[in-house]
């Protein structure tokens, strides 16, 4: 029996009432590498393509130099880096290499410390470029990424979403993130989307070096791979929605296999932390009584370890009762998540809304997502979602640093306590 994944499902409530009515279910399921795997670590294979436009200049620079030296320092000796620059061209700064040893890493700062900002922003060419370091040292057991910053706006974004498209036949996703409020989300979001990655957003130089660190360490941390959530139903029960909620909320969707059969993507699972997903089921009447709703199944790889298409399983158990007071027993844990995963539904639409030109319904929706943040202790990105309305509510529109945070800080809010280890 496979032990290096384990699989955990929740229930909101352990009880439903037997009414004539379609009822919604809620399911928590936690899927996390276990201590079997607390000893593996698959090497990196990275390509930093660092946007170094004027606009660039100054602590955003000073910065990003800092930040990538810190990436140098968390190198082990099996990892490949490589750095590309960008300005109106691309240049390889930093040609795809190991740091060995300390001399190395030496070698590799002082070639970081020359960088100095100018010119203007062209991305497509500087991720070609990027993409080709990265495959000189493309391997099945690495954890293979293209990172590209940039706080600007690209030339061009045509080509560079053909060459996202290239990439994408490669399998190598792409982290795109922001720095400031001048750059296209649009465009980073597609880039990211189209190459299976994410693009974030970094708010202010003092952001960087952190940033960078903890998503190397993050990579470091990922030992799974190609895991995919299947969910074969009970009849007469519908999946209505799959969202990962951890690392960060994001509608998963699915893909379905039979009539009573559905799929979803899930990608790397990192030690300590895994995935949890919020899975929403509507069930049809029931009389009282205990039944298997559905069974879910995760199958993963683990490349370190030999191992493919592993899988491991959770049958999913509801009961039925006319008990009233059983019937209205929820589980906080599951139910705390379910308002986040509103919160963040409301904040998409408010931003939909509001690039509509909606306006009041833009204002509702994210007042109406406050309330929800602040009762559930968010209180930063609460006041911030708080002065958005305000903002719309004035001037008819949102500032670009508002909509960057309610974007990318909104999916951010769901942290949980790793489940029991076997």
């Amino acid at each position: 029996m496979p032990n290096e994944v384990s699989l955990t499902c929740t229930l909101n409530k352990e009880y439903l009432p037997a009414t004539g009515q379609p009822q919604l279910a809620y399911v928590l399921m936690e899927i996390v590498p276990t201590q079997a795997m607390a000893a593996v670590q698959m090497p990196l294979n990275l390509s930093l393509v660092l946007d170094k436009s004027g606009s660039m200049d100054g602590a955003k620079m000073t910065c990003l130099k800092d930040a990538v030296k810190r990436v140098i320092d968390l190198l082990g000796p099996d990892d490949f880096i490589s750095v590309v620059t960008f300005d109106s061209s691309p240049k390889t700064l930093v040609k795809s290499q190991q740091a060995a040893s300390a001399n190395d890493k030496q070698n590799l700062k002082r070639q970081v410390d020359r960088l100095s900002a100018g010119g203007g922003t062209e991305i497509a060419p500087a991720m070609e470029a990027g993409l080709s370091e990265l495959q000189r040292a493309y391997a099945a057991n690495r954890i293979n990424r293209l990172v590209l910053l940039t706080d600007g706006q690209s030339e061009h974004e045509d080509r560079c979403r053909k060459q996202a498209q290239k990439q994408a036949g490669t399998g190598i996703p792409m982290l795109a993130l922001g720095i400031g409020a001048d750059w296209n989300e649009k465009l980073l979001l597609d880039l990211a989307g189209a190459t299976g990655g994410q693009a974030d957003y970094i708010a202010g130089a003092q952001d960087i070096v952190p940033y960078f660190q903890s998503t190397v360490q993050a990579m470091q941390a990922a030992v799974v791979q190609n895991a995919e959530l299947v969910l074969r139903l009970v009849a007469g029960i519908n999946p209505r929605k799959i969202w990962r909620v951890v690392p960060v909320i994001a509608d998963l969707g699915y893909r379905p296999l039979s009539d009573r059969v559905v799929a979803a993507p899930l990608g790397e699972l990192e030690k300590g932390q895994g995935q949890a997903l919020l899975v929403e089921l509507m069930l049809p009447p029931r009389q009282a009584g205990a039944y298997r709703i559905a069974q879910a199944e995760v199958a993963y790889d683990a490349p370190l370890l030999g191992l493919t298409q592993e899988k491991v399983r959770a049958d999913i158990m509801m009961s039925f009762t006319q008990d009233a007071f059983q019937a209205q027993q929820v589980n906080p844990r599951v139910m705390n998540i379910v308002e986040k995963v509103t919160a963040f539904k409301l904040q998409t639409r408010a931003l939909q809304e509001a690039e509509a030109g909606n306006i009041a319904n833009a204002t509702q929706q994210l007042r109406a997502a406050h309330t929800i943040l602040l009762s559930q202790g968010d209180a930063e990105l609460a006041k911030t979602v708080r002065l958005a309305a305000d903002e719309l509510e004035k001037q008819n529109k949102l500032s670009s640093e508002a909509q960057k945070t309610i974007r990318f800080g909104s999916g951010k809010t769901v942290r949980l306590d790793a489940p029991e280890q076997p």
